[in-house]
């Protein structure tokens, strides 16, 4: 897990060619506003939460937000441990998120 400040995980992913953005907050805070592009598994959901995630691809690059930075950060531990290359948390999270955003 790699911890990036806002700007440093914007132009990363920006230049990412095998990025995936995930969203690990629960669905009201979904409804609130998202990252473009991002797919959500709510990190609350315990086992059910490691069921989906065991569903994607392990070799591309996950950039992992939720509120405040710290479920992103269970969350990337928990992909480090079940085998994926590379995580990335966006530290301060989506409360702090300057950049595009999308409301269903």
């Amino acid at each position: 897990m790699k911890e990036l400040e806002q700007e440093e995980w914007r132009e990363q992913l920006s230049k990412d060619e095998n990025a995936a953005i995930l969203d690990v907050r629960t669905e009201e805070e979904v409804e609130e506003g998202y990252i473009p592009n991002s797919k959500n598994i709510d990190i609350y959901k315990g086992q059910g939460f490691i069921d989906e995630v065991e569903k994607l691809d392990k070799d591309k690059n996950y950039y992992i937000y939720c509120r405040s930075g710290k479920r992103s950060a269970q969350a990337c531990s928990i992909l480090d441990q079940l085998g994926f290359s590379n995580t990335y948390n966006l530290e301060g999270g989506f409360m702090n998120w300057e950049g595009d955003t999308t409301e269903d």
